[in-house]
């Protein structure tokens, strides 16, 4: 019983590690994870947890120096996870809180297979998307499987998956669009088709406005094609659901207003803006 109950206490404060870094590092996530029923929450943070070290281990400010070495580590991410699933348990607050909520939620885990495997990607020193296709295959693996790996949190019902899944790819693509010139700064380039030498100029060409127009409208499309998503889950979910679609269609109509520059004009969202668009959501 001291045992179980040692095990409880770790378990919680796991947990709360896993709120406390969501809410730092991702405020707009967190303010969407905050509408949630209370129950599914912790199982939020828990996943934001796990992606949030594999993005420390690929982007992090003491990330190892080659690719080689930081896709090592990646690995042994996934293998420490994949333990504590099989144990129910693990020294890492971060790990010890997934490998719990994966027990109580039904989480399908196996599915960050996908994910870990477009996290390799970024590991490289230079991150070029050829095409459209590859574009593709890589927001499959980071956001439409973030989708899937959801669903159960949200209480869908069989058949909800892929619109989640497509939401998921919604927002991924949202974030291309928002940080072009800071994922230029990183020497990645998301967008095929961009001129790295507007890039290296800062120079919004008609071009690189075409493209990014582009990716708006299709980002627009996703996020309309899952609205179905919202049939296939209990109504007290659609609350957060709202809200996040909500901040990043804000995040589309910045982009409009500045006429597709995403490189000498603002394009992230202030806390007003973040609240504003979760206020009106709500209404």
């Amino acid at each position: 019983m001291i045992d179980q109950a040692h095990h409880d206490l770790a378990v919680r404060a796991a947990y709360e590690r896993c709120r406390r870094m969501q809410r730092r590092h991702d405020p707009t996530f967190f303010l969407a994870t905050s509408r949630l029923p209370r129950s599914s929450r912790p199982a939020v943070h828990a996943l934001y947890g796990f992606l949030r070290g594999a993005d420390e281990i690929v982007d992090g400010r003491d990330r190892l120096s080659g690719p080689e070495q930081r896709r090592a580590a990646l690995d042994g991410w996934q293998a420490a996870l994949e333990q504590g699933v099989q144990q129910g348990r693990s020294s890492h607050p971060v790990l010890a809180a997934l490998a719990d909520a994966g027990a109580r939620h039904g989480l399908p885990l196996h599915l960050l297979d996908t994910y870990m495997a477009s996290m390799r990607v970024d590991c490289d020193d230079r991150v070029r998307i050829p095409d459209d296709a590859s574009l593709d295959r890589y927001m499959n693996g980071s956001a439409a499987t973030v989708g899937r790996l959801m669903a159960p949190l949200l209480g869908a019902r069989p058949g909800g998956e892929e619109p989640l899944a497509r939401l998921g790819v919604a927002f991924q693509l949202t974030n291309f669009v928002r940080d072009v010139r800071e994922d230029w700064e990183m020497d990645r380039v998301y967008l095929p088709g961009l001129d790295e030498g507007a890039l290296a100029r800062g120079e919004a060409t008609r071009e690189i406005r075409e493209r990014i127009a582009r990716d708006v409208a299709r980002a627009r499309e996703l996020f309309a094609t899952s609205l179905e998503a919202e049939a296939h889950v209990p109504a007290s979910m659609r609350r957060g659901m709202r809200v996040a679609r909500a901040i990043y269609g804000r995040v589309l109509d910045r982009v409009e207003r500045v006429e597709f520059d995403v490189l000498t004009r603002r394009t992230g969202l202030g806390p007003w803006d973040i609240a504003h668009a979760g206020a009106v959501a709500l209404r």
